[in-house]
């Protein structure tokens, strides 16, 4: 063990190993306190051949920590938010005051959109499938001529990479909690997230207008993981508000903007143009829509832009109503059109003086993400096939289109934490923007055994007609927990049928009055359980097992019953496929058995 290890256990401290994509063998086994031999032994054991300097990916690396049996480690993935957030500038001399960014987030159904919709005036819950965020939503509006940038990030635990990502890019964030349903486990992802991103916090305590509404049972609550409110002593603003009747909304703005006054927040403009992608999709007529925040200079339209290995120029610009925009400067929200490509969600996007610059800098951008994905050539799905090639493995064959970048990253992320005990392996053939196509259908015939997710996407007829008469299944959703569910019993099936015997009851045999070679009848004392008609038997004398048998009747002081129940006294009537020897003494013990659908985890 080495110092470090021992350090570990000594402190019963839990050490964190964060990793951006992936992780060299040497550098597992360096952050692990192992040797690169034990290391590369282990993944030799699982049928992974491995050099010093070849890449593991986050999940092959938790798989191969769990392999060894090291306790006291976890994982933690960096996130490409939290390395942006490192790459910013020192502010000059001549930075200037900015909007402050505020992130909503909390429990699922604890009305962070409608407290958006009441603040801004606008409805934007019925346009979301099941009245649940699925995206990060952009807004700005304005109070006592301040502006204040507002995130709405979705509140279903699928949505948890999109969600972590809106706390990063945020100075503020705002956390709702129903004050009829107190803190839920997404509520305490949320301050863990807004602590992780070192973002202020303040507290919305919603619903006080409902039977039930008990602010200081959910101040209680907040108390108790780490969050002390103003009135007890503590820095955290708590406001009691109502996103129905609009109670304290002012209260909670004024707060906001008493922060960022505290925070002095700051941004230079003076600078090119930059800041992050928070969504992008293909529209019809107009190509790639991609939404920005910019966090320091001033965009404006017929600019060149780089975001990861996209560039463009700058065709349109809109804010979150939709009206045009000539320029944004920090803190504000665009929906831009220009990109040649998508750009991948939290892409950091810069502006360039020219095409050429920009078409070179997307180029080494784009060289590099194909380096780092080359060079990560033993994934957890390699690992997991290898390790379970002898259990007969099953893979179960994926196609994910979404209507946006973000919204596909959420539907992989989530499909990969099912919990599949290493017996199905997901195997994510292709991934892609838009509505499903000619090309994802013949990819998916080509396999033979492919099915085609989309997530709020569209499905031509005639692609429709391609993949009935290819035989591709296509399985399109609008809310991610309908997708993710059938997932789960697509993979189930593939697991096959199990046979599951329960016990109903036992018996003490005290006669025996026929032994023939196909019948057997008998009575007894029941120790425990029920009997009734059409349980099996299995006929113990001792801890011998004589055979088994099916129960066709059972009589109870010699007329038909239904039951025997723990104590009584009764008789039964079995059919047997061979003679047993039954006596006086010897125990039948009654169980059912049946072929059940095996489920995952099990």
């Amino acid at each position: 063990m080495s110092a470090e290890t021992a350090d570990m256990a000594a402190d019963k401290t839990e050490k964190v190993i964060r990793i951006a994509g992936s992780i060299t063998v040497d550098e597992l086994a360096t952050a692990l306190g192992l040797s690169v031999t034990a290391l590369i032994g282990e993944l030799f054991k699982n049928g992974i051949v491995a050099t010093i300097n070849q890449r593991l990916d986050f999940e092959t690396a938790e798989i191969m920590i769990g392999e060894l049996g090291i306790e006291g480690v976890r994982l933690e993935r960096k996130n490409t938010a939290t390395q942006t957030s490192e790459q910013r500038r020192e502010l000059s001399d001549h930075a200037v005051s900015r909007p402050p960014v505020v992130a909503v987030m909390g429990h699922v159904d604890h009305g962070k959109t409608s407290l958006l919709d009441n603040l801004l005036h606008k409805k934007t819950v019925e346009t979301e499938a099941g009245g649940i965020t699925q995206h990060i939503s952009a807004y700005q509006l304005e109070h006592d001529g301040r502006k204040i940038t507002f995130l709405d990030t979705p509140g279903h635990e699928a949505f948890a990479a999109i969600r972590q990502h809106g706390a990063m890019l945020t100075d503020i964030v705002v956390i709702v909690v129903a004050a009829d349903d107190g803190v839920k486990p997404q509520t305490v992802e949320a301050i863990k997230f807004a602590q992780g991103a070192n973002a202020k916090i303040i507290v919305a305590i919603n619903k006080i207008d409902r039977e039930g509404a008990d602010v200081p049972r959910t101040m209680a609550d907040l108390s108790a993981h780490g969050l002390q409110p103003e009135e007890w002593g503590g820095d955290i603003m708590m406001i009691p508000v109502s996103a129905k009747t609009g109670e304290n909304l002012e209260k909670l703005l004024d707060s906001i903007l008493l922060i960022a006054d505290v925070e002095e927040l700051k941004a230079d403009v003076d600078i090119p143009a930059e800041g992050l992608v928070i969504e992008s999709h293909m529209e019809v007529g107009k190509g790639s829509v991609v939404n920005l925040l910019v966090t320091g200079g001033e965009l404006k339209v017929g600019e060149f832009i780089t975001a990861g290995g996209s560039y463009g120029k700058v065709r349109t610009m809109v804010d979150f109503r939709g009206k045009p925009k000539g320029k944004a400067g920090p803190s504000t929200p665009v929906t831009i059109t220009g990109f040649k490509e998508l750009p991948n969600f939290g892409d950091r996007f810069l502006e360039q003086k020219d095409e050429k610059t920009a078409r070179k800098a997307a180029l080494l951008n784009a060289q590099g993400a194909a380096d780092e994905a080359a060079s990560a050539n033993v994934t957890s799905t390699d690992l997991l096939r290898m390790m379970n090639a002898e259990d007969n493995s099953k893979v179960f064959n994926v196609i994910i289109k979404g209507d946006v970048l973000g919204s596909v990253t959420s539907v992989v992320d989530s499909l990969k934490m099912i919990d599949t005990k290493g017996e199905v392996t997901l195997n994510i053939v292709a991934t892609g923007v838009g509505d499903i196509t000619e090309n994802d259908v013949y990819m998916a015939a080509g396999d033979g055994n492919t099915v085609i997710y989309g997530f709020n996407v569209g499905v031509p007829t005639n692609i429709a007609k391609l993949a009935a008469r290819d035989g591709v299944a296509i399985r399109n959703y609008r809310v991610i927990y309908e997708l993710l569910d059938d997932a789960r019993n697509s993979m189930e099936k593939l697991l096959g049928e199990e046979i599951v015997e329960t016990d109903t009851g036992e018996m003490k045999v005290m006669g025996v009055f026929r032994v023939t070679k196909t019948e057997l009848i008998a009575g007894g004392q029941m120790l425990s359980g029920r009997l009734t008609p059409g349980v099996l038997a299995r006929v113990k004398h001792g801890k011998e097992v004589l055979g088994e048998a099916e129960v066709e009747s059972v009589q109870k002081e010699r007329i038909d019953a239904k039951e025997l129940i723990e104590n009584e006294i009764g008789g039964l009537a079995m059919r047997t496929e061979k003679k047993i020897n039954l006596t006086v003494g010897d125990r039948l013990e009654f169980f059912t058995r049946e072929k059940r659908q095996r489920k995952l985890g099990e």
